[in-house]
């Protein structure tokens, strides 16, 4: 499994769609642990682009704080699970409460 996590400032950007980098986190969801992590600059921000770039770079899960329900459909389409309200943690403490079953989420910080 590949998480892709939207960050500013190395935390999660409560943005979606105007994030400095995407953290990629390859996951094994059968032992519960983290097994890598890339970070991706995005291509300049475009309705509709990310999903399917995320989907080329394996991205299966994306934990954000904020997405516009549009974006979600996008996501859906490209098979791509979305969570949305998490809060801004670094990207190993999000997957990890995560992979705990602990991840916390309130509303969508997008209203859009």
């Amino acid at each position: 499994m590949k998480i892709a996590i939207p960050l500013a400032n190395g935390k999660l950007c409560m943005h979606f769609g105007h994030c400095e980098f995407f953290a990629l986190v390859d996951v094994d969801r059968d032992a519960g642990r983290i097994m890598g992590r890339e970070d991706l600059a995005p291509p300049p921000h475009e309705p509709g682009l990310l999903p399917p770039w995320l989907a080329e770079r394996g991205a299966n899960m994306v934990i954000a704080g904020g997405m516009g329900q549009r974006a979600q459909e996008l996501f859906a389409r490209s098979g791509i699970s979305v969570i949305v309200g998490a809060p801004a943690g670094s990207p190993e403490s999000l997957v990890g409460e995560y992979l705990a079953g602990t991840l916390a989420t309130g509303e969508n910080a997008c209203d859009h």
